[in-house]
């Protein structure tokens, strides 16, 4: 079974006429956690993306060794379905099950149509699949052992922050790497930060359009 492995090298993003960062380098193996720290409109997302492979990098390269689960706003679960059937179609794609235990208090909801769910309960969701994946395979890689979170925490209260971080933390133990996005604090054992304010361009420096070419 192959290691997990996630690196930037060198990485910027433009968009419109904006570099949004330039100079965003890190490698992560198994067990890593990687915090993009910054102000909401920094391009946290937008690095996110660009790892998953679902936006180009306006310079640089992005090497990735596993496969990669995303969990951000966009909540890939039938808003028209009650949570219960949409979380049961991606346990029949995903081959798990939910797990007995309830850790995301998600019960109760089973009936209720996902577009009627909270910010906080879809993260719950999302969540939930991903840990549902890692229980089964215990080891990471066997499912997917990269995980790309943008704002996993928003919409979530202390106790439910704490689950989530627990579910991430399990993931790691079982070989798994992380970046998340968020502006909140992060209470993982190691966690490394790389903060994009520093990858900022100063304004009227030298990023014009030809100095990337």
């Amino acid at each position: 079974m192959t290691a997990p492995h996630l690196a930037a090298h060198d990485i910027a993003c433009r968009r419109g006429d904006r570099v949004l960062f330039r100079g965003v380098g890190f490698a992560l193996g198994p067990g890593d956690a990687l915090h993009l720290a910054g102000a909401n409109g920094i391009g946290k997302s937008s690095l996110i993306r660009i790892l998953a492979g679902l936006m180009r990098p306006f310079a640089g390269t992005v090497e990735r060794q596993g496969a990669v689960a995303l969990v951000d706003e966009r909540l890939a679960l039938d808003g028209h379905l009650p949570l219960g059937r949409a979380l049961a179609f991606w346990h029949r794609i995903d081959g798990t099950a939910p797990d007995a235990d309830d850790p995301f208090g998600l019960a109760d909801l089973a009936d209720v149509p996902v577009r009627y769910l909270s910010t906080g309960q879809k993260k719950r969701a999302a969540l939930a699949r991903l840990a549902a994946a890692q229980s089964l395979a215990r080891l990471a890689a066997a499912q997917a052992p990269i995980w790309l979170l943008d704002e996993p925490l928003n919409g979530l209260d202390t106790a439910w922050a704490a689950q989530a971080q627990a579910a991430i933390e399990a993931h790691r133990a079982g070989g798994g790497l992380v970046v998340i996005a968020s502006h909140q604090p992060l209470a993982l054992a190691g966690v490394k930060t790389l903060a994009m304010a520093d990858h900022v361009p100063l304004p009227h420096g030298d990023d014009a359009e030809g100095d990337w070419a």
